[in-house]
């Protein structure tokens, strides 16, 4: 009897618990889609507003760009209207984006001159810098490694003047050189290699030595394919850098033609806010595709601690 009453009171503390544990993770994922949807939200509202009649944004917007100033401070005029289904879908923003302003296309092209050469470039070198890094050292090599160190630690801010006085001197103020030169020997991607390279065992580089192998070969066959999650990683990193760079082209190029979407998005005026959310759209695309095409390669870059998978 005493054994019957014994199982039933464990019994109900068993449920108890349980009921517990589903409340908590009840909890926990209605917390997790909320803080999803508050983060997500300006995507969203950026993207249903996209396909919005230019009048309907005008309407619920509008106040925004009309603020008027009494006492010299800056007010909005009237409650603004978030809508995240339009009354009527169009697409005629994205028809006068792609086929009647070749404008917005010459700036995300511009974008796309500038990004991709940085990332690739970057990438060969920090490649090989790592390797040099990596498998040697010495008192020049740890200076060297700390001068990198140094530089990446320092905001690109304190960096504009100095990259401004060296693209006049080179002559390479108001060109895309101004902007692919300091990207392509960027500090950033060599110090993260260098650490993924680190973490590759002594033992399999001494184990192809013994067998012949040349340096070459073990940078080229052995080093860069164990790196290869950490090299997808970064590039995706060093991607959506230098695809949403501001500071750089504002400072070195004075035509702004040469600007890229990132600096261009934030010159659309008032009169034009319905085509500036599908410029938005337009510009998240490519960030976006990368994002989802390598989120297992940034994932496995940042959580990557071992040389070697069994």
């Amino acid at each position: 009897m005493e054994n019957v009453i014994q199982r039933k009171y464990f019994e109900k503390l068993h449920k108890r618990k349980e009921m517990s544990d589903k409340t908590k993770t009840a909890l926990v994922t209605i917390a997790a889609i909320v803080f999803a949807l508050i983060f997500l939200m300006p995507i969203i509202l950026t993207i249903s507003n996209s396909f919005m009649e230019p009048t309907e944004i005008q309407s619920n917007y509008g106040s925004i760009f009309e603020t008027t100033e009494k006492g010299g401070k800056t007010f909005v005029s009237k409650t603004v209207n978030l809508k995240l289904i339009p009354d009527m879908v169009t697409f005629s923003q994205y028809y006068i984006v792609l086929f009647k302003s070749p404008e917005y296309l010459l700036k995300f092209w511009n974008s796309v001159i500038y990004t991709v050469p940085i990332v690739v470039v970057q990438l060969m070198i920090a490649t090989l810098a790592s390797y040099g890094f990596s498998r040697y050292s010495g008192k020049i090599k740890s200076a060297l490694f700390f001068g990198y160190i140094t530089l990446m630690l320092m905001p690109y801010q304190v960096t504009l003047v100095p990259n401004f006085l060296v693209s006049k001197w080179l002559g390479t103020y108001d060109t895309m050189w101004a902007i692919l030169l300091p990207g392509f020997f960027s500090p950033f991607a060599v110090f993260l290699l260098t650490k993924f390279m680190k973490r590759i065992p002594k033992e399999v580089i001494e184990a192809a030595a013994i067998d012949g192998a040349g340096e070459w070969y073990v940078f080229s066959k052995i080093c860069t394919p164990l790196c290869k999650g950490g090299i997808a990683s970064i590039a995706i990193l060093l991607f959506f850098d230098y695809w949403n760079m501001v500071e750089q082209p504002l400072i070195l190029l004075s035509n702004s033609d040469m600007h890229p979407l990132s600096v261009f998005l934030s010159k659309i005026n008032a009169g034009e806010i319905s085509l500036a959310f599908a410029v938005a759209v337009i510009y998240l695309v490519p960030p976006l595709l990368i994002f989802l095409y390598g989120e297992d390669y940034l994932v496995e870059g940042i959580s990557y601690q071992g040389g070697i998978k069994g």
